[in-house]
C-alpha cells in the first residue's frame, strides 16, 4: 500500500503528517513484536563488577538475578549513572 493510497482511505490531503503518522504506527508494531530474541546467561563472580555483553547484541532487555530464595528478580535501570570513586 503507498502513503497516496494510505491517505485517499484516511480522508487526508496533508502528506507530512500522514508520513509522521505511519512512521508513529510502525514504531508502535515495532516495540509490540519481540522479533529474534534471544538469552544468554553469565555465573556472577565475588569481586566482579563489569561482565561481557554478546557481541551481536543490539538492545538489552531486562537484567534478572537470582536472589537467596532462588527466585529471579528483575534489577532496575538506573536513572543516572553510578558514581565511580578512583
Amino acid at each position: 500500500m503507498t502513503v497516496k493510497e494510505i491517505m485517499e482511505r484516511a480522508g487526508t490531503t496533508q502528506t507530512g503528517r500522514a508520513v509522521a503518522y505511519i512512521k508513529d504506527g510502525l514504531d508502535e508494531i515495532a516495540r509490540a513484536i519481540d522479533d529474534n530474541i534471544q538469552s544468554t546467561t553469565a555465573d556472577i563472580v565475588s569481586g566482579t563488577r563489569e561482565y561481557p555483553l554478546p557481541a551481536t547484541m543490539i538492545k538489552l532487555r531486562k537484567i534478572l538475578i537470582k536472589n537467596s530464595d532462588g527466585d529471579f528478580q528483575s534489577i532496575p535501570r538506573l536513572t543516572h549513572g553510578p558514581s565511580i570513586e578512583k
